[in-house]
């Protein structure tokens, strides 16, 4: 038998495939610094030479950043498939707004449903932090900008794409974050307005969705997902057809 040999496995190679399992499953974020050599060597039970060759094995992947006397980083290109000039693009776009609702109905009722399935005791209470969070947002009206209301709003909607424990549905959520949050900024301008029972409506779209992921029932979780979105374009749309008949009404001479 011809068998070829084993090749010893290098130390190195492991603490790689160890930052790697962090960095994909969400516990270390896109531009985030990671510990000192000396602490990883400690945390990892290994020589300070096998994490630096490791480390250097990531710069070389792009998966890590180092900067001399300034540490080592996850890189923020791992952050975000759309750039600054495209996330301007799709801002400005009412197209491109339908378009994202559309994608964030398919994308966040798969996280809503993997979450109700998956959420371990620290992700529910991410969740019950991430939801106190927009509660507080609904009781302080009138004192609260629309950007802060916005994210609070589009970090409860992450925290529910970290509890799915779904790499490709985490990572898909996060590269779009500054679009989503800009998307619920938007539809917060164009549907408060319009009176408090929506606002009640919305919150309580928000807590039905929390327990429905909480009570481990993905099925409801899913729907409910679905139907906040699909609210929130229906009233969108009354509210633009609205404002286009007001407008076409008052460019309408009266006749003499």
């Amino acid at each position: 038998m011809n068998a070829t040999p084993l090749q010893q496995r290098r130390l190195s190679d492991d603490i790689v495939e160890r930052i790697e399992t962090l960095i994909l499953e969400g516990s270390v974020h896109p531009g985030e610094r990671l510990p000192a050599e000396r602490a990883l060597a400690e945390e990892f039970g290994v020589s300070r030479p096998s994490v630096r060759e490791a480390i250097q094995k990531l710069v070389a992947r792009g998966l890590l950043i180092s900067r001399h006397g300034g540490g080592t980083f996850v890189s923020e290109a791992l952050g975000s498939s759309f750039r600054d000039p495209m996330i301007e693009l799709l801002a400005r776009s009412p197209e491109a707004q339908r378009d994202l609702m559309e994608f964030r109905h398919t994308l966040e009722g798969s996280c809503a449903y993997y979450a109700a399935l998956r959420a371990t005791e620290p992700d529910r209470a991410r969740l019950k932090s991430a939801f106190e969070r927009v509660q507080d947002s609904y009781l302080r009206q009138g004192r609260i900008s629309r950007a802060e209301e916005g994210r609070n709003d589009a970090l409860f909607h992450l925290a529910i794409a970290e509890a799915s424990h779904n790499a490709v549905l985490l990572h898909t959520i996060r590269s779009l974050f500054e679009l989503v949050e800009r998307n619920v900024v938007t539809n917060i301008g164009g549907l408060y307005p319009l009176g408090g029972e929506i606002r009640d409506r919305l919150l309580a779209q928000h807590e039905a969705l929390y327990k429905a992921i909480i009570d481990r029932r993905a099925d409801d979780a899913r729907q409910l997902a679905g139907d906040h979105l699909s609210y929130v374009q229906e009233v969108l749309a009354q509210t633009q057809d609205e404002a286009r008949r007001i407008e076409r009404a008052q460019r309408r001479r009266t006749p003499a």
